[in-house]
């Protein structure tokens, strides 16, 4: 089977099956061979690895990391590509194709099935519409994950690796970066795609962490705060958590716990680091 990083020859197999793209997929086939080559030395690909892939497509990306690692289990949730994954990957023995909804597979048993319970490595080209849930149920999941190399739309890159006081910096940025370190690998213009994606897209590797990069005495209280102060992000820190429902706290112990962790009382929540909410959290919850 031809490599299918060349345009031609995807084009070639995409006309034999008389694909059509799938717009709630957000299909988007990657087609440039150095970003290919970018996302495997990055993900640190070795034949001692099983890799979780989703969304191989038409087995483009497949077929790089089977040549590099072990074993590869590629998740396809759309039941049209499953005959031309057949076809583009029968020369790897390596490969497992399973049709199935990632957010929906035990990935736990999936690592011990194939990986033998040791840590896998995730590669994807994700759809853009469903990158947050994906990646957030792989770092707070249980399964064993080494590392995440995934193409992002550019803008949830630049998110995911940002700090305090960047008006990219939310929710998502505290969230990655509890569970993983983040590292934007390479910006990738549309022209690497078929079809070509209306926005630019980045390569991001997260690095799992061992341990979270700060204490906190509840992480689920924590996160509580971080997504109602960035509910209201032009409100300040106080209005925001003193507005939301789902906190059990007054208005009263809100402000004392702000100025007990030497804050500002119009500080905004898009200023406070990650240390900032685990002891306004810590504060709180010592309150209650």
């Amino acid at each position: 089977m031809p490599t299918l990083g060349n345009p031609k020859n995807t084009i070639g197999i995409i006309q034999k099956y008389n694909f059509m793209f799938q717009k709630k997929f957000g299909q988007n086939f990657l087609i440039d061979t150095h970003v290919l080559d970018k996302i495997i030395r990055a993900a640190e690909v070795t034949k001692e690895d099983c890799v979780l892939e989703i969304g191989p497509g038409i087995g483009t990306m497949t077929q790089y990391l089977a040549e590099s690692a072990g074993r590869v289990v590629a998740v396809e949730i759309d039941a049209n590509l499953i005959p031309i994954l057949e076809e583009t990957l029968a020369d790897y023995e390596n490969v497992t194709v399973l049709n199935a909804d990632i957010l929906k597979l035990d990935i736990m048993e999936l690592a011990r099935e194939y990986g033998g319970g040791r840590p896998l490595k995730v590669v994807a080209n994700l759809p853009y519409y469903i990158t947050t849930p994906i990646i957030m149920t792989l770092l707070e999941g249980e399964a064993p994950v080494d590392n995440i190399t995934v193409m992002v739309q550019k803008e949830v890159a630049d998110r995911m690796q940002t700090g305090p006081g960047s008006k990219d910096y939310g929710a998502l940025s505290l969230a990655v970066q509890y569970y993983a370190e983040p590292y934007i690998v390479a910006n990738v213009p549309p022209n690497c795609f078929m079809p070509r994606p209306a926005v630019g897209s980045a390569v991001i590797r997260l690095r799992k962490l061992p341990q979270p990069p700060v204490a906190v005495k509840d992480a689920g209280l924590m996160f509580r705060l971080i997504r109602a102060s960035f509910n209201q992000r032009r409100k300040t820190l106080l209005n925001g958590l003193g507005n939301a429902a789902e906190l059990p706290f007054s208005r009263e112990e809100i402000a004392a716990a702000i100025k007990a962790c030497g804050l500002e009382p119009a500080v905004r929540g898009e200023t406070l680091s990650l240390g900032q909410f685990a002891q306004l959290a810590d504060t709180l919850a010592g309150n209650v």
